[in-house]
């Protein structure tokens, strides 16, 4: 991106679509619906911008996204943490709508996020199903939790809503399962995926929809992607513990289990032969499973990115290059 190129930062609310320019303190309001959505593109259009700068806000912000992106123009969806970081530095202290857009504008000359291409409406489909069964699943945890301290009395209206939740669950996983076999792409992907000792259907499916970047990127990026890459914390002599941070915390809870069923159990060699490596080398139980997680990430990027089924020989020699 040039230094003077020219930045597009947007506050996306429910009702409104506040737009501010890096070069200009001034902001544009827009309707945050079809309308106001098309009055916004256009006018977007007519800046010619190297970045258009978005909040993730729980996909609130999609439709605009989609529209950017149909008319071809460079957006980005950032991590809110990232933004609010950057305007503490900054020292911006106060908070509007056009006070955030203007942030995001200048966020976006001042650190240049990448652009990447965002789901098609095929993925963002599939996503939704994600999010809705991960919200089954949180509620029938708790319903379960309800039912071992609950009195007698309540058992039978708590269970009428397990079973329904189970029902519901059952649903959802086959709508996404059908989904993937219906794409030839997907349904060969999600086949690499299966055929690794500890992957099954939740964890190959969340990949494919979470992770559209999975054998896109080297083992660091991609590592450094989904959040279980350690990172450095040292200051002049002092050496600190490196820590796991940020990243996409769906995908880390489903290679955590991933990695967990894979390392205690006897039919992947690789990571249980890993983990057992670590502990024996003194290495934290909680720091184990991390590294685990991301030794079984590093040969599912390599699997994709080669399109090799599971062959524990074939994937060591893919693992060890440095890619």
């Amino acid at each position: 991106m040039p230094e003077e190129a020219v930045c597009v930062g947007v506050d996306v609310a429910k009702i409104t679509l506040d737009v501010a320019v890096s070069d200009s303190e001034e902001a544009w309001q827009f309707a945050n619906d079809d309308e106001g959505i098309s009055q916004a593109v256009r006018y977007i259009a007519g800046l010619k911008p190297a970045g258009i700068i978005l909040e993730a806000t729980g996909h609130l912000e999609m439709p605009l996204a989609a529209a950017l992106q149909a008319a071809r123009l460079p957006v980005a969806i950032i991590n809110p943490r990232q933004v609010r970081d950057f305007a503490r530095a900054t020292g911006a202290l106060a908070k509007t709508d056009a006070i955030d857009a203007q942030i995001l504008a200048l966020f976006g000359v001042r650190v240049r996020p990448e652009i990447r291409p965002l789901p098609d409406k095929k993925a963002c489909e599939m996503g939704s199903l994600l999010t809705r069964r991960q919200q089954l699943v949180q509620i029938l945890t708790a319903e379960h939790n309800r039912l071992l301290q609950a009195d007698k009395d309540v058992h039978p209206s708590i269970e009428s809503h397990i079973k329904w939740l189970e029902e519901a669950l059952s649903e959802i996983n086959n709508d996404l399962e059908g989904r993937i076999k219906r794409s030839p792409s997907w349904r060969e992907k999600d086949n690499l995926l299966k055929s690794v000792p500890g992957v099954g259907k939740v964890v190959s499916s969340t990949l494919l929809i979470e992770l559209p970047e999975l054998g896109k990127l080297n083992r660091r990026k991609i590592a450094a992607l989904v959040g279980v890459a350690p990172l450095n914390r040292d200051s002049g002599i002092m050496r600190g513990k490196r820590k796991v941070w940020g990243g996409r915390a769906r995908l880390r809870a489903v290679l955590y289990m991933a990695a967990l069923v894979a390392s205690r159990g006897r039919r992947n060699f690789i990571i249980a032969a890993f983990y057992q490596r670590l502990v024996d080398a003194g290495k934290a139980k909680k720091v184990a499973p991390v590294a685990c997680m991301r030794k079984l990430l590093t040969i599912l990027n390599a699997m994709i990115r080669t399109m090799t089924v599971w062959q524990p020989e074939t994937i060591l020699h893919y693992v060890s290059k440095k890619a």
